[in-house]
């Protein structure tokens, strides 16, 4: 054996030497086999870890006895039968002539202290294995161990001790742990079994070892520290102290009260929870709130708990005594006692929690009475530790105040009395410490704001607002004149010279902003700010709405508007002004300096014209361009990319967040306005003093990227393109039909775009960006222009098809798609000429093998869109275009390149949309030839259904891969009934006797079914059928 522990030990040596790269491999492979078969090499692998020398000192490197330890770990994890006793007495000596040479004697791995965490799992994993039926004395043998030289402190003993305590307590009891592993009925039930012995044997003396250990420590410290020691000998005793109370909070919660709660426990945890040492104050914070959180099955156990305890009254005194603290150190944080009033912050938190259980779940009044004293004994604290300035500590609390905020509005609802004094003096103190809270810190870099500080800052003010709004539910005057007076009173002084603070500033603003939200008694619309009597509808534009009296929000607004605090020479300010009065032009900010503000001001003034454009006077229109005109200069931005970079240049630039993003929205807003004029003249007198600086502009540009390719130039006609496009993008569609009295767009302008658009598109079509956006503008062009602008599709179309990369393709249907949609038969002879092209495209596609995932996706969504298209052409009554003279001819391969898809089992969506395109096509082209009326019924078109059609969609349902039970795969068995019965109506009784006596009986299905088939496919309806069809389909096929 010998032998063979040198051979593993040399194959660790060489797996951890990078050097050793001939036999790294093979020295891995080894040693995987090794751990592999920890059944068996589980000697080895203690005779690595705990073989001495003769003069005391490990015989194997840390690396390879670390390796060991996993070893042992793998062979004792998971294991829920007992040891046999020869494995179980060379462990257990083992392991404890280990502990008794390196803890009780020696330096307790001084050199490798990573293995002492090491073993103290390990120890934890056979103790596991073995507490119950094996080892018994487990922890007797351990307290032997630590008594054995009980004149000298020995923190080595100590700090084992209580690692395996708390390993066995987080094995055992917690939930964090036990939800982090996947669940193991084996262990749960070994390990409540442990939990269960441990709480009958050894909880008293685990207890008292643990508190023994603590209290000789906490005398220790407290004579070293008279001594004025600060020796690393003080650590050392600060450190066992530290894990000894990590010990007791980390099995408080599952071992008797009784025993962790005496007379002489809590004057011990007061004591620690006002320790010098921050480590000890943490730790004994945890173990209070684990100690206060702790079921109890009496709630009158609970409250006297509490009252022993007294935690209400100690954390006043320390919430105090930090703040103070805090004070004192002024801009010089001390993260590690922040970190301990957030501590405080949670226990109080936990301990009001508990106080309110007893209040909403407890039957017996007295218990509720004294409960409530205690819960209202800490609300004045709540408030201090929420007014912290450190949102970690702030936050808290905020658990229990939801609670009580919820525990009030339940009060209320269910009284219609004025609320209890004591109740509004928290209330009135509560929103004072939410608007103090609000506001952004006046250190703040809002010029060049961290993202992360930006988010959690918006997040405490979203939280703080749902505080707000509880209140609101109880008392909402309170809340409405709390902000009103803030709001007021602050920009008031500003406009009267006082020096206002900009944090101030922008909360004052903020809270205009979501008055309207708050004041649930305010009106909509205009009735939020004035007292306008009811008007009708049509005489609103010629009403001054100035002579009535402004509401509470009107009152502020105005105050915020004639406070000239739009010019306050702050960002976050002057923004939230403008996010304020969204209702109102904001153009200051239209031609702020500030490039951000002018960006944000472009959007809202965008949505302001949108919004409001019914309710002001078409005259205005003019001169809001006219104000705008100036901020129309298209704008470009090529982002900096390295030389040796193989990104394109015009693609990053579209990606790169820029000012043209922003300005695209005044060029809408252009069309909005020209929109509004009456007269058709003026409209297009007003579109084209826009429109044509454009066209200038877009063939300079055109000529300059033709002739350098110069990136600039490109991109500017990009930018130019979709100008034009968001301009159409602002006037209202197209009517169908056009109604008496619409005043049409200005349609030669648009047609003069559309033909600029054509041109640049001809001689730059080789450019993505460049069709991007040509599609973009063309779309809302057709949209805003209607057929006028028809003519103009076939060179669109073939100029996009020419250039198409394969990811483009499904755009390009899906704005063909939408193109029908919206002009219908004006789309006929646009299809007629697009049609033949771009099936025979697509066909030669899905022709072709798939390369990689990317292809398969880009391949994916094109032939869904391909599918979806044909399908827009039937539901469009367009089907015409399908045998028409020009695409006769590819008619048939069409149908057939459809028919492939339905048998496409990999693709249930297009199996989908094939079906129903095939049902639109029986419907219109398999109708009976020479029946009442006239149809576009093609003949011969039944053989088709009878021949290619139904034994298609039947022979899916039947395939080997088709799973019934998926889904997405029974979607189309669904489809497919509903296909068979558009069959059926179409063709009637010829339809319903082919399946009876022809189709059905073909497939071997007797002839009682298949009549049975027919009837039920006749005579019921959908919903009916597809349940049936699903039953037939299930019985029919072969069992597996």
């Amino acid at each position: 054996m010998e032998q063979e522990t040198e051979r593993v030990a040399q194959a660790i040596a060489i797996a951890a030497d990078p050097a050793q790269v001939a036999l790294h491999q093979e020295a891995l492979y080894y040693l995987t086999t090794v751990q592999q078969n920890a059944n068996n090499t589980w000697r080895l692998a203690l005779s690595i870890f705990a073989d001495a020398t003769p003069d005391g000192s490990r015989r194997y490197s840390p690396q390879a006895r670390f390796w060991a330890l996993r070893l042992l770990e793998e062979f004792l994890d998971n294991r829920f039968e007992p040891l046999d006793d020869e494995a179980f007495q060379t462990l257990r000596q083992g392991f404890l002539t280990y502990i008794q040479s390196e803890y009780v004697f020696g330096s307790a791995e001084a050199n490798a202290s990573f293995l002492r965490n090491k073993f103290s799992h390990t120890l934890t994993l056979f103790f596991l294995c073995t507490y119950i039926d094996q080892w018994p004395t487990f922890f007797a043998d351990i307290f032997a161990l630590i008594r054995q030289d009980a004149s000298k402190f020995n923190r080595h003993v100590s700090l084992l001790f209580f690692h395996l305590v708390l390993e066995i307590s987080g094995e055992v009891a917690d939930q964090m742990i036990k939800a982090a592993r996947t669940f193991n009925t084996q262990r749960h039930t070994r390990d409540g079994q442990v939990r269960d012995a441990v709480r009958e044997r050894d909880a008293s003396q685990i207890n008292e070892a643990v508190l023994t250990i603590i209290a000789d420590g906490v005398e220790r410290m407290s004579a070293l520290r008279e001594a004025g020691d600060s020796s690393r000998e003080l650590g050392d005793v600060i450190e066992v102290v530290d894990w000894g109370i990590r010990t007791f909070g980390s099995y408080v919660g599952w071992i008797d009260i009784n025993l962790t709660v005496t007379p002489t426990t809590v004057p011990l945890l007061f004591t620690l929870l006002a320790d010098p040492s921050l480590p000890i104050r943490l730790a004994t914070s945890v173990a209070l709130l684990r100690i206060v959180a702790k079921g109890l099955k009496e709630p009158s156990d609970k409250l006297q708990l509490i009252k022993v305890l007294s935690l209400g009254q100690v954390i006043d005194a320390l919430e105090s005594k930090t703040r103070n603290q805090q004070i004192q150190r002024g801009s010089n944080t001390d993260e590690g006692e922040e970190s301990y009033r957030e501590a405080l912050g949670k226990l109080l938190n936990i301990y009001g929690l508990e106080l309110h259980k007893l209040i909403d779940d407890c039957s017996d009044q007295a218990i509720r009475t004294e409960a409530t004293q205690y819960l209202n004994q800490i609300l004045p604290v709540l408030l201090r530790f929420m007014a912290d300035e450190y949102d970690d500590t702030s936050s808290t609390i905020f658990t229990l105040l939801h609670t009580v905020l919820s525990s009030y509005k339940r009060s209320r609802k269910m009284s219609s009395e004025p609320i209890e004094d004591s109740k509004r003096t928290f209330l009135v103190s509560l929103l004072n410490v939410i608007l103090e809270k609000m506001k952004w810190e006046e250190d703040t870099d809002m010029d060049d704001p961290d993202d992360d500080d930006v988010a959690a800052f918006e997040g405490l003010r979203k939280e703080l607002r749902s505080f707000m709004d509880g209140v609101l539910v109880i008392d909402q005057d309170l809340v409405t004149e709390a902000v009103r007076t803030l709001a007021l009173n602050t920009l008031a002084g500003y406009r009267n010279g006082v020096a206002v603070k900009w944090n101030d500033a922008e909360l004052a603003i903020y809270l205009v902003y979501i008055f309207g939200e708050i004041n649930k008694s305010g009106g909509k619309g205009r009735a939020a700010f004035c007292q306008a009597p009811s008007i009708d509808k049509t005489m609103r534009k010629d009403v001054d709405y100035s002579e009535f009296p402004l509401t509470a929000h009107g009152e502020m607004l105005l105050s915020l508007v004639q406070s000239g605090i739009s010019s306050y020479p702050h960002r976050a300010v002057v923004m939230q002004f403008f996010e304020a009065t969204a209702s109102c032009p904001p153009s200051k900010g239209l031609h702020s300096q500030d490039s951000t503000v002018r960006s944000r001001a472009f959007y809202l003034f965008y949505r302001f014209i949108k919004e409001n454009k019914t309710d002001f006077p078409s005259s205005v229109a003019v001169n809001l361009v006219e104000g705008i005109r100036d901020l129309l200069q298209i704008e470009v931005e090529l982002p900096e990319i390295d030389e040796d970079s193989t990104k394109d240049i015009l693609t990053e630039a579209l990606s790169t967040p820029s000012r043209f993003d922003s300005q695209i929205y005044l060029f809408e807003t252009v069309g909005v306005l020209c929109s509004l004029l009456k007269s058709p003249e003026e409209q297009s007198a007003l579109l084209l003093s826009v429109a044509k600086p454009l066209l200038d502009e877009l063939s300079t540009n055109l000529q300059a990227s033709t002739s350098s390719m110069e990136p600039t130039a490109i991109l500017r006609v990009h930018h130019i393109i979709m100008a034009l496009g968001n301009i159409a993008k602002g006037f209202p569609d197209f009517p169908s039909p056009v109604q008496p009295g619409h005043v049409l767009p200005p349609l030669e302008v648009l047609q003069q775009i559309a033909q600029a658009i054509i041109v640049c598109l001809e001689a730059m079509n080789v450019y993505k960006v460049v069709r991007d956006a040509s599609r973009f503008a063309f779309a809302r062009i057709l949209a805003t222009a209607g057929p006028s602008v028809t003519q103009y599709i076939p060179p669109l179309m073939a100029n996009l098809l020419n250039r198409f990369e394969p990811s483009e393709l499904a755009d390009f249907m899906t704005f063909i798609g939408l193109l029908i949609h919206k002009l219908q038969r004006d789309m006929l002879g646009v299809l007629d000429e697009l049609l033949g092209p771009l099936s025979s495209h697509i066909s030669s596609i899905l022709a072709q093998p798939v390369s990689g995932t990317d292809d398969l996706v880009t391949r994916v969504d094109t032939k869904r869109a391909y599918l979806s298209l044909l399908n827009s052409i039937m539901a469009s009554k367009l089907h015409s275009v399908f045998t028409s003279e020009r695409n006769k001819a590819t008619f048939e391969p069409l149908l057939e390149t459809v028919l492939r898809e339905i048998e496409d089992l990999s693709d249930p969506s297009s199996q989908k949309t094939a079906l129903t395109f095939f049902g639109r096509c029986v419907a219109v082209w398999g109708q009976p030839t020479g029946g009442p009326g006239e149809n576009d019924a093609i003949p011969g078109f039944e053989r088709f259904i009878y021949e290619r059609l139904v034994p298609t969609a039947f022979s899916v349902l039947f395939k080997p891969d088709y799973n019934i039970k998926d889904g997405q795969m029974f979607t189309v068995l669904h489809e497919i009934a509903s296909f068979l019965q558009v069959v059926g109506k179409t063709r009637g009784t010829e339809a319903y006797e082919y399946f009876a006596t022809v189709f059905l009986p073909g497939q071997n299905l007797p002839s009682q079914l298949a009549v049975e088939f027919a009837t039920k496919l006749r005579d019921w309806d959908g919903k009916a059928f597809r349940k049936y069809f699903a039953e037939f389909v299930r019985s029919s096929r072969p069992q597996a």
